[in-house]
């Protein structure tokens, strides 16, 4: 049994919070619970969208001015509405998306200290009031977080940032957690794996039972 209408589903966190291996569970979860996933990533998604990712992620612009890194952010974004995400949420596909607009208010506001009213004013206009359904926020201690980042491969632009800058940025998620907490579940990602996902778990079947079912 399948839903009629497209779901938007997120997933948030800070750098070392799992995202990948996460992403990869949700879409499995929705996939064998009979649902038509597309899933994507911001930014990115799109051919353009992945140009200016490469932009915003490497070490080329360095000095980037924080107004430019923002707007580049929502021109990525505008492509990848236009082309990815309203297409298949009209055709009722489920969109299961690595970072959406909170990484903006979360990065660019809280990181960088933009007026989130400056970014309020870039997402309607982008947006036109298309928010996710769902936006699961993989929480953890920054120190563990950069640890985990750091085992993996070279840090990109954002990476390099100094451990003020995350800690910001995890403050302005946990704060539109507490102001959305309808749309934002937040996850404890310092635990093991199988516990994340066992909290993964628990809050995607209730989701995709109440769309079933109302």
């Amino acid at each position: 049994m399948t839903v009629d209408k497209g779901k938007f589903i997120t997933v948030e966190g800070g750098e070392g919070a799992g995202k990948s291996s996460n992403l990869a569970f949700i879409r499995d979860l929705l996939e064998q619970s009979g649902v038509e996933v597309v899933f994507t990533r911001e930014p990115g998604g799109t051919a353009l969208g992945e140009e200016i990712r490469d932009l915003l992620l490497g070490h080329k612009h360095t000095g980037m001015a924080k107004d430019t890194e923002l707007m580049l952010m929502f021109a990525a974004r505008a492509e990848h509405l236009a082309r990815i995400i309203l297409p298949a949420l009209n055709a009722g596909k489920w969109v299961l998306c690595d970072r959406f607009t909170d990484a903006s208010y979360a990065y660019q506001g809280g990181g960088r200290g933009i007026e989130m009213a400056r970014i309020r004013a870039l997402e309607e206009w982008v947006q036109q009031g298309l928010k996710p359904d769902l936006t699961l926020l993989l929480d953890l201690p920054i120190e563990t977080g950069l640890d985990r980042a750091g085992q993996r491969s070279e840090p990109d632009r954002f990476e390099v940032e100094q451990h003020a800058f995350f800690e910001r940025v995890r403050s302005a998620y946990l704060d539109i957690a507490r102001r959305d907490s309808q749309r934002v579940r937040v996850i404890d990602a310092a635990v093991p794996l199988a516990q994340v996902q066992a909290q993964i778990r628990l809050l995607m079947d209730r989701f995709v039972q109440v769309q079933r079912h109302g």
